[in-house]
């Protein structure tokens, strides 16, 4: 609880120190958009968050690649991954989606065992692909709105929705929060988090090429991948681009009717 106290007296710090802050560039028009009505707040955050992970976090992740074989980063990823198999299979029964919390469940089984702990996905290649749900889907599922969106201080982009689901799961379903050994918890919470930062290198480099505003990049990419994820791979067309996503509920779903394409591949994780 002290860990946890300690980590919100950072992003308070961190919020304020946005707040009062000029470093980030506000164009004519900023919180205009439905969608993004705290955009002068979430860019100064979005700058801030920028400029503590290239001097921090991202060194860190270089230094991790670079010491490390791939095949042993990709072992360590998919041992990470394979801890937030609770996490999907309780999200996919929350959805009312049972084959796919049953098929979590095997993974788990499956990978934690024949895949040495989870180090070889023996379980996709036996045909059971991994999920990848979290309770702020879940909230999206059943009729919840996403909310503005909220660049958490230190966490990144999220909304209002995703921001209240990523509480719930880290506190109720992730099997790290567990662990009564406060160092090696918050040992392994830093290790997967250096993970996490390591797999997105190269997804920044397309980020830094491609963005001539790099927050709308970021925002733009963000929500419309939450809104894919929501509805499993197939959200219902928007008539303008422009208009807030109110990702109405739709019927409640059965184990199959909500299963994305056999042939679309599952969206990249945002963990």
């Amino acid at each position: 609880m002290k860990a946890l106290i300690g980590l919100w007296r950072i992003a308070a710090a961190l919020a304020l120190a946005a707040a009062l802050g000029a470093c980030a560039s506000i164009p004519p028009g900023a919180g205009s958009n439905p969608a993004d009505p705290w955009e002068v707040y979430n860019r100064h955050m979005f700058d801030l968050n920028d400029r503590v992970d290239r001097v921090t976090l991202k060194p860190v992740a270089r230094a991790y690649e670079a010491a490390l074989p791939r095949d042993l980063r990709v072992c360590i990823n998919n041992v990470f991954l394979n801890l937030l198999e609770p996490v999907n299979a309780i999200n996919n029964l929350l959805q009312a989606k049972p084959s796919e919390a049953m098929s979590d469940v095997a993974r788990l089984f499956w990978n934690s065992t024949a895949g040495l702990l989870g180090c070889f996905d023996v379980a996709a290649k036996a045909g059971a692909p991994r999920s990848n749900e979290d309770f702020g889907q879940t909230l999206g599922r059943w009729g919840f709105g996403p909310g503005p969106y909220f660049v958490l201080p230190l966490l990144g982009p999220s909304s209002v929705r995703d921001a209240s689901g990523r509480l719930f799961d880290f506190l109720g379903t992730d099997p790290l929060w567990y662990i009564q050994d406060i160092p090696v918890r918050n040992s392994l919470v830093g290790a997967r988090l250096v993970d996490t930062r390591a797999s997105l290198l190269p997804a920044e480099k397309v980020l830094d090429a491609a963005a001539l505003d790099r927050y709308q990049f970021v925002r733009d990419a963000y929500l419309q991948l939450r809104r894919n994820l929501v509805y499993d791979g197939n959200p219902p067309r928007l008539e303008d681009p422009d208009d807030e996503d109110p990702e109405q509920a739709p019927p409640a779903p059965s184990s199959d009717a909500n299963k994305p394409a056999a042939d679309q591949p599952p969206p990249p994780s945002t963990r």
